[in-house]
């Protein structure tokens, strides 16, 4: 092996072949708007994602999308929320591109079709959220608000789709980029699950590639994230040589529907904006505990609250806290939150006369594959997007609903930029270079996947310290070894995932035992100040000769 070798994982050679201006993985807000958008300029775009079209990440999100569009509220007002709760570490260009340019976004996303939600003079509701010192989160069917998103952009996507200027496909796995000899861009592999006219490997040829892959919260043992979200993305753009920055900095959010000890996998969000409502957080006292920690209480920061409910939880040793919202009103429940609703009341749980038993959950990766303000990374013609992306503007801890604006804005962004990069010339065809000698990355065991996840919750979770992560990251390298080849069944796409979570979860775990200080959501007992003085800065990680490296 030298240097110069291309590092992919174990599979089959390519069975088929197909060729496209710009491919864009993922199905959520950032992918799907890129693809409308660079579509409209007449460029071919092909969306790959992992399921179906409208099973991404944002069809989960229930708050909201913030943006200062109420009156009274600013851009600046905006700006300053954002960086408060990025603790230090947001790019204050990035935020202030963020706020300027996203009440312009939104109300172009309802030009695509999305439905606000509002009052009787037609004007768009607005809710507060942690860390908002205003209303400015625009919602949608209550509590729905990333499934009309969805909705919208799906139905936008197959308009477009009539005159074959888009191709869509579905349950595919994205395996690794494609690269030409100078290491630009040139299309990727994939995998597609079941049978048809295009069926397991493949190869996409393309000018340029969109990562919006969504988040990595399957590393850990309870998520809001949905099974899909495996960190595929940023363990592509790893092997691709790209840098990720900020992962240590895993959201957890702080009031997850509490179903019991030992359930595992995706959990039922209680979304921010049911405290923004005026819900409440008591112990089992009935003690409002967040009270005097800080000025806004059960609204201050998701890392303030999530830090306040684990340590109430270890003082009286209870295995949850509570959520108190039974002042809303039965009408209230089912007008505002009826799919908070209909999901506590399917485990059992009656927020109208009971108190729903909430803990924190991994969330949002507020890290990612490290972007310019046009969402490039450091390979020519690679972009990412969305929870797949650092851009700098979430720093330590992201501000309620503010990724769906993220992945709104730098998605645009993104678009233009190919549009422009397409008139001037240089978004010109790249072919891949096949004399590289590659170093193929043997698969791990699917069940590899449950244990990678005890780890790294046991480790590396809310509550991290030296020990824990050093144990965290002794237990990633255990796990390490593949399985027997003559045994790989590359059709078993778990073992693919297993693999990509093993490399995302190790280079969180190296990050966040490197970063010695508590910041934002990476909170650590054995060193519980912030350290601005040594670690007013972003962890970078890269993968060079299999190793990786973080400073």
């Amino acid at each position: 092996m030298t240097s110069a070798s291309v590092r992919r994982l174990a599979a089959p050679a390519p069975g088929w072949t197909t060729t496209t201006d710009v491919v864009v993985v993922g199905s959520g807000i950032a992918g799907l708007t890129t693809a409308l958008r660079v579509r409209a300029a007449g460029l071919r775009v092909l969306v790959v994602t992992k399921a179906m079209l409208d099973d991404g990440s944002t069809r989960w999100a229930q708050g909201g999308i913030a943006a200062a569009l109420g009156e009274g509220d600013t851009p600046e007002q905006h700006l300053e929320d954002t960086l408060v709760a990025g603790a230090g570490l947001c790019d204050e260009d990035a935020v202030r591109m963020l706020v300027t340019e996203g009440p312009g976004a939104v109300r172009r996303l309802i030009e695509t079709g999305a439905a606000f939600d509002r009052d009787a003079e037609g004007e768009i509701l607005l809710t507060r959220e942690g860390g908002h010192h205003r209303r400015r989160i625009a919602h949608a069917g209550g509590d729905a608000t990333g499934a009309e998103i969805s909705r919208a952009l799906v139905s936008a996507v197959r308009d477009v789709r009539d005159d074959e200027g888009v191709e869509l496909i579905e349950h595919a796995l994205v395996l690794d980029l494609l690269t030409d000899a100078e290491g630009r861009t040139a299309g990727l592999t994939l995998h597609v699950m079941g049978e048809g006219q295009r069926d397991g490997v493949g190869a996409v040829h393309a000018r340029a590639v969109v990562l919006a892959t969504g988040g990595l919260g399957q590393v850990f043992s309870a998520t809001t994230n949905p099974p899909v979200s495996t960190g595929d993305g940023v363990a592509l753009a790893l092997r691709a040589g790209a840098e990720v920055a900020d992962l240590e900095f895993v959201q957890f959010h702080p009031t997850v529907l509490w179903l019991g000890p030992d359930v595992e996998g995706q959990q039922p969000l209680i979304s921010e904006a049911v405290r923004g409502e005026g819900a409440y957080l008591v112990d089992a006292d009935g003690v409002r505990f967040m009270v005097g920690q800080h000025e806004l209480a059960e609204l201050a920061p998701r890392d303030i609250v999530a830090k306040g409910i684990t340590r109430r939880m270890h003082e009286t040793g209870a295995e949850h806290m509570f959520l108190d919202g039974r002042h809303f009103g039965a009408a209230m429940w089912e007008e505002r939150f009826p799919t908070i609703l209909a999901s506590c009341r399917s485990h059992g749980i009656d927020p109208v006369t009971e108190l729903i038993p909430v803990a924190p959950a991994a969330h949002y990766a507020s890290g990612g594959v490290r972007t310019d303000l046009r969402g490039h990374t450091s390979v020519s013609g690679l972009y990412a997007c969305g929870e797949a992306a650092c851009t700098g503007v979430h720093g330590a801890n992201r501000l309620a609903s503010n990724s769906l604006l993220e992945g709104l804005v730098f998605a645009e962004r993104i678009a233009a930029d190919i549009i422009e990069r397409d008139r001037l010339g240089k978004l010109a065809p790249r072919h891949e270079d096949t004399t590289r000698p590659v170093e193929v990355v043997p698969l791990l065991a699917a069940e590899s996947r449950a244990e990678i996840q005890r780890v790294m919750t046991r480790g590396v979770g809310v509550l991290r310290s030296a020990e824990s992560m050093s144990t965290a990251v002794e237990g990633l390298a255990a796990l390490a070894e593949p399985t027997d080849p003559e045994k790989t069944e590359f059709s078993q796409v778990e073992t693919w995932e297993a693999t990509n979570l093993h490399l995302v979860a190790s280079a969180l775990a190296a990050a966040a035992l490197l970063r010695e200080e508590t910041r934002g959501c990476h909170w650590r007992e054995d060193a519980p100040d912030r350290d601005d003085v040594n670690w007013r800065r972003h962890l970078t990680t890269t993968l060079a000769e299999g190793r990786l490296q973080v400073e």
